[in-house]
């Protein structure tokens, strides 16, 4: 494939390319130069969450398209307020702050936390977080990451990060004092191969932030925008965050991240403090707004859990079946894991030729990101590839 060859003689090699061209996509399905179809359960990976070319978004885009493409943050664009008033009246924040992606979203929170923190006393800047958390890229988010493996050809990386175990309260506990700014989170842990924060972990957040006046942070880059079920994944548990960052699915496909502010925050950086070229798009915003439109409708709602509900039963069905293949099923909504130990990487192979794509994640998690709007059929043919790829193992 020429466009392949290409890709690998000018574009630094830092991904694991599939074999494949793709000429087109739309709904749950890509093809490519030879016509074959495929069944898309990466979704961008948590990006394309309306899948590929949603009418409602591409309207969107072609309007704003034929207006401008780029002002500069020296201008207030329409879309780009609209998109921010629609994300503060559906949640706890008073402000939002617009950023390109979800590593630059966690950027600002961490230039929040510290500022915040500094004014209380100047040695409030640290922070805790998770091992097996994923923040990102940058050398801030990294910093917050707890995967050594993401990091450690970059260090040092920013000093005065605390890294406890998922769930171990007793170790989020003696991390915490009253040099801590902020704790830094994700409900559901993506890279880690979805991972769930318990109840517990999550009271016991509460009560060190009170204690030591540090800032509940929470990453929902991936988790945000009804992947889980709900707008927020945060919304399962009795708890209110200070900040939480947004991407991945925020654009409909475009690029944009944000980061929203409670009351108590939002002076909390100044004109110069912090800032971005292309943060808030008005592009990128305007299919935003048309994305939030599209979930924030009730029966769209229901048919997410719908959908949901029928992947779990049935991937319940196959590990009862495939004991010894499926270890494990995990997840909320439409954002699912399945350990498959390590059979992951022979399984995501064979989907491969059989028309479904597949992705894995923390080697032995088979993660399962489809579009909101998947249907019925979709979700068998996947099952089907499924139980064929696990018969095959079997045998």
């Amino acid at each position: 494939m020429a466009l392949i060859d290409d890709d690998k003689k000018y574009v630094l090699n830092l991904y694991n390319r599939l074999p494949l061209e793709i000429i087109d996509a739309e709904g749950m399905y890509l093809t490519d130069v030879d016509g074959r179809k495929f069944l898309d359960f990466y979704s961008g990976i948590a990006v394309n969450i309306l899948g590929h070319q949603h009418p409602k978004i591409m309207e969107a885009v072609k309007k704003q398209v034929d207006s401008y493409l780029h002002l500069s943050n020296y201008f207030v664009a329409p879309s780009t307020v609209e998109l921010a008033k629609s994300l503060v009246e559906n949640s706890f924040a008073n402000k939002v702050f617009f950023a390109n992606s979800g590593t630059e979203a966690n950027e600002a929170m961490i230039k929040v936390a510290k500022k915040y923190g500094r004014e209380k006393d100047p040695d409030k800047v640290n922070f805790v977080s998770l091992e097996s958390g994923f923040h990102g890229r940058t050398i801030g988010g990294l910093s917050l990451t707890g995967n050594e493996k993401y990091k450690a050809q970059f260090a040092p990386v920013m000093p005065g990060v605390k890294h406890v175990p998922l769930n171990d309260l007793s170790a989020l506990e003696n991390a915490v004092d009253e040099h801590t700014c902020g704790i830094m989170f994700e409900v559901v842990q993506g890279e880690a191969g979805i991972r769930l924060v318990t109840e517990e972990f999550i009271n016991k957040v509460k009560t060190l932030a009170q204690k030591y006046d540090v800032l509940i942070l929470i990453d929902e880059v991936q988790t945000g925008l009804f992947r889980t079920g709900k707008l927020f994944a945060y919304e399962y548990f009795d708890i209110v965050p200070d900040i939480v960052t947004l991407a991945k699915g925020l654009g409909g496909g475009l690029p944009i991240g944000a980061m929203l502010v409670s009351e108590r925050l939002e002076e909390v950086l100044s004109p110069g403090d912090h800032g971005t070229t292309f943060g808030g798009n008005p592009v990128a915003a305007a299919a935003g707004k048309a994305l939030l439109d599209i979930i924030l409708e009730n029966d769209f709602q229901e048919h997410i859990h719908h959908m949901s509900q029928l992947l779990f039963k049935e991937l319940i069905k196959l590990q009862q079946k495939y004991p010894t293949i499926i270890l494990e099923v995990r997840g909320l909504g439409l954002m699912i894991g399945v350990d498959v130990g390590i059979h992951a990487a022979k399984i995501k192979d064979a989907a491969f030729k059989k028309g479904v794509l597949l992705n894995v994640t923390g080697k032995s998690v088979i993660r399962l990101l489809p579009a909101f709007v998947v249907e019925e059929k979709d979700i068998q043919l996947f099952l089907d590839t499924f139980e064929e790829v696990m018969e095959e193992l079997g045998n």
